[in-house]
Parts: C-alpha cells; sequence; structure tokens
C-alpha cells in the first residue's frame, strides 16, 4: 500500500511534467546578427551608396516557429542612427525591444550595437522587420515570416513552397538626403524614381532588364506568396497575368478564404494568398503599381509600375514574352475599397480574439494634412504656402514630435516628467464637414507637441479613424504598435454614429496592425490594451509620419508583476 501511495504522485508528477515539456520542447532560441553598413549598388543606369542590412537589399529573412524567443544583434557600421522596428510582433511585456527611435529606445550611433531579445508568442503568418528611423526604411527591411510550433499545421492546404514577394521603393539618390533636404526647406521630399520586388526594378525601367525579379515554379503545384509592402510612400495594386489568389492571412492574422484577382496592399501591410500553377507553360509577369489617392497637393509618390516574372519550369526559355497583367487604373479607389472591406477574419483558428464588446475608451480622431509654424529660422525657403509657413500632418489638429533627450519608454518606466503631456484628446477641437474639400484655409494650422493618451492596463479602447480633405483627402494607412485590433467598419464621407454604427462587424472582422483609412473616409478599430509601455499610432506613409501624423498611447502597468513592464536591458542605448 505504502509503495502504491508514493508511486501514484510519481507518475503525476511525470505526467505533468511531461506536459509542460511538451509545448517547450519545441521553443528555440533563433539568433541573428545584423551589421548595418554602406554597400554600392547600381540601378537604372547609375551606382549608389545605400545603407543595407549584411550587405543585400532586401535584408535577411528570419524564419521563426511561434512560441520562439528571438534575438538579433544590430551592428551600427553606418554613419547614421538606426534602430530596428519589428513591425507587428506583440512585444508582450518586452515593449524595450519595438525599436522606434525616441518612443521605445534612443537610436544606436554610429559605432555602436545593441542587441534585441523578444519571444514570438500568440502569432503567425508573415511579418517584417525595418529601420525605425526617417527614409532609412527604404533600403533596411526584410521578411519576418512566423510558422506554426512543430506539429500544428496552417488552418489551409499545406502550400509546396513559400515566397516572400517584398514591395520596395527606389531613389536615385541618399534617401537620407532627400528626407533632410526635403523638410528644412518646408515641402515634401522628392518622390522616389521607381519600385521593386525583392530588390529587383523590373525590366520596365532602364537598365533593369538582366535584374528583374524571376520566380520558378512547378506547374500543377499551390505556391504560399508571402506579399509585404516595403514601400515608403506607396500603397500597390499586385497582380500576375492569369493567375488568381486565395487570400489566407493579413498583417499575420488568419483570413477567411477570399478568391480575387487583385491584391491590395497599403506600406506596412502583408498579405499571405494561395496561388495555383494551373496556367499553360509559358512566363506571366507579376506588376505592381502605385494606388494614387490624393486628388491634390501631391503627387506623393511616383506612377511607374514594377515587374518580376512567373517562369514555368519546362515552359520556353528563349525570346518568349511575358503575359502582362491589366492593372487597375491608379486612382482606382472602388477597386481598392472592395478588396479591403471583402476581408474577414477566421473565427476558427488558433489564435483569433473575440470583438472586445464594452469599451471603456472611446475616441473620435480626425487626420490629414495641414501647415504650422516652420521650425527653422532659415528654413521653409521652398514652401509653397510661404515664408515661416511649412507642411504639416496632424491627429486631432495635433502635430507630434518625437523628444530628443530621452526615451518616452523610459519616461513612462522612470517617472521623468516633461518628457510627454498626457493629454491628447478624445475629440478634435472643432467639428466641421471633414471630408469637404476648399474649406478656409484657418483649419489648416495645426500645433506642435508631444502629447499622448493614457489608458489603464487591459481596457477596451474604440476609435473611429476621420479622414480629412483640409489640403487633400487621401487613403492614410494607420499602423498601431504592440497590438492587433478588429476593423468593426469603414465606409466614405463623414462618420455618423447613428447610422454607422449598424454596420459594424462584431462576428469576424479582420484583424490587423496596419490599417488603410479609405480616402475621405473613416474606419472604426478596437482593441484591449493588454501590454503596458509606450505605443506609437501613426501614418505608414513615410512622407507624413516626419510632418507629424502620429500619436501614442501610453498603457499603464497591470495589478501584479507579471503584468508590469519589466526594466530596461543593461545595454538599451542612452541619448
Amino acid at each position: 500500500m505504502g509503495r502504491q501511495l508514493c508511486f501514484v504522485p510519481f507518475v503525476y508528477v511525470l505526467i505533468i511534467t511531461l506536459a509542460c515539456s511538451s509545448s517547450l520542447i519545441h521553443a528555440k532560441v533563433v539568433e541573428h546578427t545584423f551589421h548595418v553598413g554602406n554597400i554600392t549598388t547600381r540601378k537604372m543606369c547609375q551606382e549608389r551608396t545605400i545603407i543595407a542590412v549584411n550587405g543585400s537589399l532586401p535584408g535577411p529573412t528570419i524564419l521563426v516557429n511561434e512560441g520562439d524567443t528571438l534575438i538579433v544583434h544590430v551592428l551600427n557600421k553606418s554613419p547614421y542612427d538606426v534602430t530596428i522596428h519589428w513591425h507587428g510582433i506583440f512585444q508582450l511585456f518586452s515593449g524595450w525591444a519595438d525599436g522606434p527611435e525616441f518612443a521605445t529606445q534612443c537610436p544606436i550611433k554610429p559605432g555602436h550595437k545593441y542587441t534585441y531579445k523578444f519571444k514570438v508568442t500568440k502569432q503567425e503568418g508573415t511579418l517584417w522587420w525595418h529601420a525605425h528611423t526617417s527614409y532609412m526604411r527604404a533600403t533596411v527591411y526584410g521578411a519576418l515570416i512566423i510558422r506554426p510550433r512543430i506539429g500544428r499545421k496552417y488552418p489551409f492546404p499545406k502550400p509546396y513552397r513559400e515566397v516572400p514577394i517584398m514591395i520596395g521603393e527606389w531613389w536615385n539618390a541618399n534617401v537620407m538626403d532627400v528626407e533632410r533636404i526635403g523638410m528644412s526647406t518646408g515641402g515634401v521630399p522628392n518622390i522616389s524614381d521607381a519600385y521593386s520586388i525583392n530588390g529587383r526594378l523590373g525590366d520596365l525601367y532602364p537598365c533593369s532588364k538582366k535584374h528583374t525579379y524571376k520566380l520558378k515554379v512547378t506547374p500543377g503545384k499551390t505556391y504560399l506568396l508571402r506579399i509585404i509592402n516595403a514601400a515608403l510612400n506607396s500603397q500597390h495594386f499586385f497582380k500576375i497575368a492569369n493567375h488568381k489568389f486565395t487570400i489566407v492571412a493579413i498583417d499575420a492574422s488568419y483570413a477567411e478564404p477570399y478568391r480575387t484577382s487583385v491584391v491590395v496592399i497599403a506600406p506596412g501591410q502583408t498579405v499571405d494568398v494561395l496561388m495555383e500553377t494551373n496556367q499553360p507553360m509559358a512566363d506571366y509577369y507579376m506588376a505592381a503599381r502605385p494606388y494614387n489617392s490624393a486628388a491634390v497637393a501631391g503627387p506623393f509618390s511616383d506612377d511607374t509600375t514594377t515587374t518580376g516574372i512567373v517562369h514555368y519550369i519546362g515552359g520556353p526559355t528563349k525570346n518568349s514574352t511575358a503575359k502582362m497583367p491589366i492593372l487597375p487604373a491608379l486612382n482606382d479607389t472602388a477597386t481598392a475599397h472592395k478588396f479591403y472591406t471583402n476581408l474577414t477574419g477566421l473565427t476558427t483558428s488558433r489564435f483569433f480574439v473575440p470583438v472586445p464588446r464594452h469599451p471603456d475608451e472611446k475616441m473620435f480622431i480626425t487626420f490629414g494634412l495641414g501647415i504650422s509654424v516652420c521650425g527653422t529660422p532659415n528654413g521653409c525657403i521652398n514652401s509653397p504656402f510661404g515664408p515661416m509657413i511649412s507642411f504639416a500632418a496632424s491627429m486631432n489638429n495635433h502635430s507630434f514630435e518625437l523628444p530628443t533627450s530621452t526615451s518616452m519608454l523610459e519616461a513612462f518606466a522612470n517617472g521623468v516628467k516633461g518628457v510627454y503631456t498626457e493629454d491628447f484628446p478624445d475629440h478634435p477641437p472643432l467639428k466641421f464637414d471633414y471630408t469637404k474639400a476648399n474649406l478656409s484655409s484657418s483649419l489648416w494650422m495645426t500645433e506642435k507637441n508631444t502629447r499622448v493618451k493614457k489608458v489603464k492596463f487591459n481596457s477596451i479602447v474604440e476609435i473611429v479613424l476621420q479622414n480629412t480633405a483640409l489640403l487633400t483627402p487621401e487613403n492614410h494607412p494607420m499602423h498601431l504598435h504592440g497590438f492587433n485590433f478588429h476593423v468593426l467598419a469603414q465606409g466614405f464621407g463623414n462618420y455618423n454614429n447613428n447610422k454607422d454604427r449598424k454596420k459594424f462587424n462584431f462576428f469576424n472582422p479582420q484583424e490587423r496592425n496596419t490599417i488603410a483609412v479609405p480616402t475621405g473616409g473613416w474606419v472604426v478599430i478596437r482593441f484591449r490594451a493588454n501590454n503596458p509601455g509606450v505605443w506609437m499610432m501613426h501614418c505608414h506613409l513615410d512622407v507624413h509620419m516626419p510632418l507629424g501624423l502620429a500619436m501614442a498611447f501610453v498603457v499603464e502597468n497591470g495589478p501584479t508583476l507579471s503584468t508590469r513592464l519589466p526594466p530596461p536591458p543593461a545595454d538599451l542605448p542612452r541619448c
């Protein structure tokens, strides 16, 4: 009897130990080293020196499984400050690793290094990483792919092969100078000269035919294309001639399968599609061209087309002409809106989160372009608005300025005053017809400051994002750090609470970290603030982010030690 009593607890302990360890046995540490520095490359008949990671454009693709810990050592060998943002990663209780300069850390100075370390949890799909230091994002970026844990499957048929497709943007100039000159003169930076697919411009550009990206495919297979828009300032239409796609995920959230011949993707967004190689043996162009929604006050992006080639193995190899897809018009808002609004979440997927039903905080945020007093005495010489007046962008009439002496997260963690104020307004200061063009110029002026919205841990936040037409209506991709949000509804015109609330999707809304707010329209999003720290929300058009189209949330610590922001890493860069 005594022997049996001793044996049974031992068995229970063994079972519990095995059960606990089984979920950890496949979790691993994935480690990378990023050398950020100058490389020389030749594009469009010109040699250029650019900043890149490990000598390649795009930079390294990071592959992890859900549950892994990612460690990336960043050695800054460039002549500029740099930080790296892990776009879309939740950073659950690891906000120090989020990356935006002066928000969660001070920059990594030239000749210095910093190690990012965080756990990738409760996410599967396609994300990406990029520099969060001004226009450096044009060349410092790469894919971050999260596969299911070993033993788990995709909620769709296993593809024959997985292929990242990264849409980028190219300048025949030093991009850091492009931004500096544009901002210092009160205007906006020069538009780009080309776009790229996986770092290659495509044969529609000068001197680029030999360097077109080519995807070789086997007939009769299903490919998972992980499409990422890494461009700075352009949403894109993406098509492959004669082929259709099945959307299965967006922003590393599984989606209800949606069949389409065109993908519309904003800067910062990712879209996972299944493509069947079921066409005759030939070559087919993949092509991306911008969706330009701004009516005036631009353009903010060029209107060229980048191409790659899908080559069927065994098909013609010499003197064959690839078939070109018919792309939507540059201003085809109807096609863009149809695509965005037809996306829904997959409620049966592992990490689908039901919509929280009772918001604790309700915000109505107007945003768009405007003007402000020039920040430099001798600047704004090329401003279209006259001396000492510059382009600006704002949210609820506040144009966001990042601090320069310390990061906001350090100020939050250490109780430092004077870095930001906790009075970002829940509503705009004035009600007007937000989407009517040609309004009085008295509405254009905005105030520069560093205001944040403070919310309690685990509170539910609902935001109406309302586009304005003060200078021009435009489709703005808004990105929230640290969280996914549910997209409850979206539409055109001024948001009407009595009418538009009836359109809310509480059953299977899409979950995203970046949403393209319709030109001259609105979006309603909702999220649970269950991650303490400082989290930026900003436009992912880099032409607008430096102009101030941003704000930040400060999420208070939770009630227990496990729900509080941990202390900063010992090697956190200092300003």
